[in-house]
Order: C-alpha cells, then sequence, then structure tokens
C-alpha cells in the first residue's frame, strides 16, 4: 500500500479521497489554484500545494505542474478524482513514464474509451448492443446533416470525447441541425479541445442505466451492481439511485455481463463505468464508458456496504480485488441528490457567492453528506458550482425516499441560489415517487416543478417578525453587559412607556408584496398584527439561528437567517426569502435600465449571433454565454432592434454587465 499519494483534484471529490485515504494511514498531498487557497480540500490534507492561477486551464490541468508537485513531495501516486485530468491518456501516460502510480485504468483503456465513436466501434467488435447512428471520422456538416436525415428525427449530436451534458444537443427537426451542430461543436471544443461529433437515433422515453465495473491487475473484472440516473436536466444528473427500480435479475445478470465484457474488451484496471441508454421494455444500448471513478458512486457504496476508493487504491497497489462476483450482494436502496448553487427559476443558472449560512441535515448511518465546501467558503465562476451530494439509505426504495424527502428539509443554505426547494418538489412528484422514470422527467412535470408563486403564509411573515424582535432583543443585552451602567432603563427591552405601551411596525418585502407586521410588547412576549389578526408570540433563538416560536396556540420549529437586509425564513421544509424594509426610508429602488440585457452571471462571450443594427424578433438569439463550460443563449426579450453589442467574443463580462443595446419597436 502506498505511504503518500496526490490528489489532482479539488472540491468534494478531493476531500472524499482524504477522507479514505485517512482512514487506512495514507498521507494526502492537496493542490490548489489561487482561487482555492482557502478551500476545505485543502484545509483537510497533510501538505498542499499552490498550482497556479484560479483558470483550470492554468491550474488544475497543466499536468506538468502536478507531476512536479507529486515528485517535490515524495508521492508515490496520483489520484486523479473525476472531471480535470481524470480521462486524460497523456496524463496517464506521464505518469508511468515518472515512475508515479495513477490511481485509475491504464492509459490505453482510458484512449480506447475516451472518444464515443472509437469506444462504439470497439463495443461492436465485442457485441455490445449499440444504439442506432452515425459514430464515424467524417465531420462535414452537410454529411452529418443528411446522416440525421437517415436516421431519422429525433436525433442526439454528442461530442465524441464529451461528457457531464456538454457538447450534447436533441433535434426534433432538419431545420435546426445546422445551428444545433454549430453549437454543440463550440461548446465541446471549449470544454475538450476537440469538436469532433457522433449522432444518433434519440430514443423517447429513455431510461439512463449504468453498471459499476472494477478490475484488477490480476485478470479479475466484477460488477458492483447497477445505478439509475435518468433524472436529468440539459443532459446533466440530477437525482440517481441504486438499484435500480423494476430490475429483473435476468435483466441485471445481462447488463452486468455486457458491462463487464466491454471492461474486458481494452483491459480495464480500477473503478469504472458503463452507461446504457435502456428503453421502458427492457431493450439496452451502450451509451459510453467513463474511465473513472463517477460522481454518484456513493449509492452503489451504501447498498454494498463497499468504500470504492479504498478499492482503488489496494487495486493501484497491485491487490487484487478484495470480493469476488459471487460474493457480492445488494443491501437495500439508496439515493444521491446533488446540491447544486444554481437558479432552477431561471433555466439552472450557476449561482456564485459566499455561503453565508451553510447547515447540511445530521449526519448519520442513513444519510451521508459528501462536500467541499463548509459555511464562509465562496462557491467560484471558475469551477462546477456543486456545494454537496446529499445520500440517504432506506431497507427498501419507500423508506429512502422518505429520508430524502426529510434531509432535504433540514437542508439550509443562504448566500448562493440553490436547487434544494426545486429537489423537494421533484422528488415529491407522482412519477418519480412511483419509480415512472426516463430522462425527460423534468420537462414533462414542468407544471408541478415550477407552480406559480404562492402566497407567503401567515406563519412565515409572524416568524420573521418574531425573529427579527428576538434579535433586537438579544443585542440590546449585548450593549447593555458592555455599558458602564448595565441596569440603566434605557438598555431595557419592555416596551414601557410613561403614558402606555410602545408601539412599532416591522415591514418585509418578498418579491413585490409587502407585508406589514404590528407591534406591541407585553410580558414574556409580543402581540403581533397581521391584517385583523392580532396574536400572541414568544420563542427563543437558538445557535445556527434555530427558531423555537409559539404563534397563538401552535408550537413551531423554524429557522431564520439574517443576512444583510435579507431574512431567509426556512418553515416546513421550503425557503421563504424576504426583504427587511426600511419604514423611515424615502425613495425607491431605482430604475430599471430599460435599453440593455444584462449579463445572468459572470462569464465568456463566446458567440454574437446578428449583426447590429439587426432587427430581430422575440426570441431570437443575439449571444452566447459561456460560464463554468456551460453555454447560455441570451435572446431577445421581445421584437426590436440590436443597436450594439458592448463586448466582443471572448471578453470576460461580470454578473450584471450589460452585453448590447437594444431598442424594442412595436
Amino acid at each position: 500500500m502506498f505511504n503518500k499519494i496526490l490528489i489532482a483534484n479539488r472540491g468534494e471529490i478531493a476531500c472524499r479521497v482524504i477522507k479514505t485515504a485517512r482512514s487506512i494511514g495514507i498521507v494526502t498531498v492537496a493542490v490548489y489554484s489561487e482561487a482555492d487557497a482557502d478551500a476545505r480540500h485543502v484545509r483537510m490534507a497533510d501538505e498542499a500545494v499552490l498550482i497556479g492561477p484560479p483558470a483550470a486551464g492554468e491550474s488544475y490541468l497543466v499536468a506538468e505542474r502536478i507531476l512536479a508537485v507529486a515528485k517535490k513531495t515524495g508521492a508515490e501516486a496520483i489520484h486523479p478524482g473525476y472531471g480535470f485530468l481524470s480521462e486524460n491518456e497523456d496524463f496517464a501516460d506521464a505518469c508511468e513514464r515518472e515512475g508515479i502510480v495513477f490511481i485509475g485504468p491504464p492509459a490505453s483503456a482510458i484512449r480506447a474509451m475516451g472518444l464515443k465513436s472509437a469506444s462504439k466501434a470497439l463495443m461492436e467488435k465485442a457485441q455490445v448492443p449499440l444504439t442506432p447512428g452515425y459514430h464515424g471520422d467524417n465531420q462535414d456538416p452537410a454529411f452529418l446533416a443528411s446522416q440525421a436525415d437517415a436516421i431519422g428525427y429525433p436525433v442526439l449530436i454528442k461530442a465524441s470525447a464529451g461528457g457531464g451534458g456538454k457538447g450534447m444537443r436533441r433535434v426534433d427537426a432538419a431545420a435546426d441541425f445546422e445551428a444545433a451542430l454549430a453549437s454543440c461543436k463550440r461548446e465541446a471544443r471549449n470544454a475538450f479541445g476537440d469538436d469532433d461529433v457522433l449522432v444518433e437515433k434519440y430514443i423517447l422515453q429513455p431510461r439512463h442505466i449504468e453498471i459499476q465495473v472494477f478490475g484488477d491487475t490480476h485478470g479479475n473484472c466484477v460488477y458492483l451492481f447497477e445505478r439509475d440516473c435518468s433524472v436529468q436536466r440539459r443532459h446533466q444528473k440530477v437525482l440517481e439511485e441504486a438499484p435500480a427500480p423494476g430490475m429483473t435479475p435476468e435483466r441485471r445478470a445481462a447488463m452486468g455481463k455486457a458491462a463487464v465484457e466491454a471492461a474486458k474488451a481494452v483491459g480495464y484496471v480500477g473503478a469504472g463505468t458503463v452507461e446504457f441508454i435502456a428503453t421502458q421494455d427492457g431493450k439496452f444500448y451502450f451509451m459510453e464508458m467513463n474511465t473513472r471513478l463517477q460522481v454518484e458512486h456513493p449509492v452503489t457504496e451504501m447498498i454494498t456496504g463497499l468504500d470504492l476508493v479504498e478499492w482503488q487504491l489496494r487495486v493501484a497497489s497491485g491487490e487484487p480485488l478484495p470480493l469476488s462476483q459471487e460474493q457480492l450482494e445488494i443491501n437495500g436502496h439508496a439515493m444521491e441528490a446533488r446540491i447544486y448553487a444554481e437558479d432552477p427559476e431561471r433555466g439552472f443558472l450557476p449561482s456564485t457567492g459566499r455561503l453565508v449560512h451553510l447547515s447540511p441535515p445530521p449526519v448519520t448511518d442513513f444519510v451521508r453528506v459528501d462536500t467541499g465546501v463548509e459555511q464562509g467558503d465562496e462557491i467560484s465562476p471558475h469551477y462546477d458550482p456543486m456545494i454537496a451530494k446529499l445520500i440517504v439509505w432506506g431497507e427498501d426504495r419507500r423508506q429512502a425516499l422518505d429520508r430524502m424527502r426529510q434531509a432535504l428539509a433540514q437542508y439550509r443554505i443562504v448566500g448562493v441560489s440553490n436547487n434544494v426547494d426545486f429537489l423537494a418538489r421533484l422528488v415529491a412528484v407522482p412519477s418519480f415517487a412511483n419509480a415512472q422514470l426516463d430522462t425527460g422527467l423534468i420537462e414533462r412535470e414542468h407544471a408541478l416543478l415550477f407552480p406559480p408563486a404562492g402566497d407567503v403564509p401567515a406563519e412565515v411573515w409572524l416568524l420573521a417578525a418574531l425573529a427579527e424582535l428576538l434579535r433586537e432583543q438579544r443585542l440590546a443585552q449585548k450593549k447593555a453587559v458592555r455599558s458602564a451602567d448595565p441596569d440603566s432603563p434605557w438598555h431595557t427591552f419592555d416596551g414601557w412607556r410613561l403614558n402606555g405601551r410602545a408601539g412599532r411596525r416591522l415591514m418585509f418585502r418578498a418579491g413585490e408584496v409587502a407585508q406589514d407586521v404590528g407591534v406591541a410588547v407585553v410580558a414574556g412576549g409580543y402581540w403581533l398584527t397581521l391584517g385583523a389578526q392580532q396574536i400572541l408570540a414568544r420563542g427563543s433563538l437558538g445557535a445556527d439561528s434555530e427558531l423555537q416560536a409559539q404563534i397563538g396556540e401552535r408550537r413551531l420549529r423554524a429557522a431564520v437567517v439574517a443576512s444583510n437586509e435579507r431574512r431567509h425564513v426556512f418553515f416546513e421544509g421550503r425557503a421563504w426569502p424576504l426583504a427587511v424594509v426600511d419604514t423611515l426610508h424615502v425613495g425607491g429602488a431605482g430604475e430599471e435600465v430599460a435599453s440593455g440585457l444584462c449579463a445572468p452571471m459572470p462569464g465568456k462571450v463566446v458567440a454574437l449571433m446578428v449583426e447590429p443594427g439587426a432587427r430581430v424578433e422575440k426570441g431570437a438569439p443575439l449571444l452566447v454565454l459561456e460560464a463554468m463550460k456551460m453555454e447560455h443563449t441570451i435572446s431577445a426579450p421581445r421584437k426590436g432592434v440590436v443597436k450594439a453589442f458592448r463586448f466582443a467574443p471572448g471578453d470576460q463580462v461580470s454578473d450584471g454587465a450589460e452585453l448590447l443595446d437594444f431598442e424594442g419597436v412595436e
């Protein structure tokens, strides 16, 4: 076994590897960019070395720097995590040349499976079922369009070197093929440095099922059952579970056998995943092989009781697989939800900023949280916006689902937009609850997942007001203790006045809705007036902004987190962002700039879709912005004229920057 390893990654996977390495006595070396100087993985590792500026292309993707750090620190092996250099065959080769063990498959296996077109040809020889499509080298746009016509729409354009949903477009009609191909190639070139694509038949209502495989250097290869990763948005996984609902033992064995044959065909060593598209009637087709550990590997760990990172380390050090196929068993059911800094209401746009408040659910034998951040850390625009992976286990799917709902209800995040409320709605929709799964579930259930904003419950206004009053009281008590005369009546907070009780009002705003709450201090609490209702409220504000409240006859538990003028009320599994309104302030919030279109996030302009002076219809694409390795199209909000662009392709823009001058016309 190794004495010291280097982790060539960041975030939650680096922390995950460090945790296992430490448990078996291996010293760890972290690498970090300037943006990650105070990151959690840096704080956790035994050693940490700076490797460059924030951009991944100048730090985490620079193989020479990482190898130099490994040699300087005496690391015997490098764990690449996932993403970055994990599937880079040149890096694996370079490790071998330098006498450093690459904790992953041999470069030949990465090379064989790295390009989707080549891997499909290899799988065809191994008699693994393939999706109908064109997987060749001819990249002429007209030829690819003709292949799409021959396959029949809808088709899927996929980056040959891609993964993670990047460089992938569904096309439903021939008229849309040219634009989709150009966008797909551009995104693939930016993400992978290779713009070759393949074109496949788009399987309607497909399920995405993957098989975890593991090989060693002694010729052994096993499969550790399957994961269902069908619930996706924009071809990126959102929820994963194991085992796959409705999987029969016969189909599991057939898919497992095909996955092992695929791995053996390339001499695979270590952890890998063979991904299949499956039809609702049980047919399955090889899609690709990920020659690394997957983001969703914890659900496999939860149902097998195994540590796959430990298996990676043991296999890479030359040990045989710890278990044979006959010794592997499934126990219970597990689910994983990916907690992202993103705004589902705005097309899942990534969000950046400081995690002002971060309170995950308590970790137990049944609830696991894998994360690379802590409260106070920054979500940077330079990397993937994942906050954490929330994993739960149950004796069956129903119990796992109940635990996932409860855990999401306990998750509290302030400082960045996030998808926790969206995930809570997602696991509650009948189609997911009843395991009616396919990759179009989110789009199909759009009405349930994106309901119109409802009225703020009366309890939320009252809880916000009570928390505000309790904070004021606590602040007054702290000031009294620090003052020269702590018993002065000026420090009291009991509302006493010479001519009667004091009355005041608090005002909160949720979107465009403002709400007054009248306040009168009484013995042991407050009379709160909300509309025509007057309610006695009392409570205590504890650590982590926890609020124990009694509102009238009801005892309620909530959390109210203060961040500048915002008050985030977490109540009954939902987050309600409110703003405190200064009732003495005179003036508006400022005028909206009507002539410009603003960047919804920090990013880089990659393409201008029209010429200055062009007249466009509502919804016409105007500009393409790249952020966090994904493209986002800025479209015309109405019919109008593009007067001028304020940025050129290649320019970096900040969140809220005006991108172009636009004039609406009737």
